[in-house]
């Protein structure tokens, strides 16, 4: 693989992420998509095939960071950079680009068990903070079983793009070799 294959195949890679992003904006629109977006499937995604690791972690977080940025946006009509609780949903989506990391082989059933493993983190960590329950452990238990229609959503999500996402992409890899890496190029 060239330097120039491996800049073709970043790009991809980001241009992908970015159009899958697009879908978490519906949600605007669509309030009953609420979480059934593609922001967990991207994360897996971006942790599996950077070759580069920093760089799915950014490309990931920056994605976040740009949709968070527009729904607030839109939502509010102001711009807002950082909100309450940002913090645990930003160590929860670089913790799927970890779980991501792990995918060594792409296949349904590593890319569904990485699903449901980036559901529970978010789940887990994101209701940590509450500001709606009292900041006690019966609250964090409110705010958990409050939040499992959201993390269904999710789940959806996660499994949904992920398919296609994930399968676009090893698809993709069959007819172009520029987007295989040296290690699958030497198989």
């Amino acid at each position: 693989m060239t330097s120039k294959d491996n800049i073709t195949r970043n790009i991809v890679l980001v241009l992908m992420i970015v159009v899958a992003a697009a879908f978490r904006l519906l949600a605007f629109e669509y309030k009953e998509l609420s979480n059934f977006n593609p922001v967990g499937a991207i994360a897996i995604f971006g942790g599996a095939y950077f070759t580069s690791k920093w760089r799915g972690y950014l490309t990931v977080l920056l994605t976040l960071f740009t949709t968070d940025i527009i729904l607030g946006y839109l939502y509010f009509s102001k711009l807002t950079l950082w909100y309450s609780g940002a913090e645990w949903t930003y160590l929860a989506f670089a913790l799927m680009v970890l779980v991501g990391s792990l995918v060594k082989k792409v296949n349904v059933l590593n890319v569904a068990l990485a699903s449901v493993a980036s559901v529970l983190i978010h789940w887990l960590l994101t209701d940590l903070p509450g500001t709606l329950y009292p900041h006690t452990l019966a609250g964090y238990g409110t705010s958990l079983v409050n939040a499992i229609p959201f993390e269904y959503n999710m789940i959806y999500g996660n499994l949904v793009f992920g398919i296609l996402m994930f399968g676009g992409f090893e698809l993709a890899k069959t007819k172009y070799t520029f987007l295989r890496t040296k290690k699958q190029l030497a198989l």
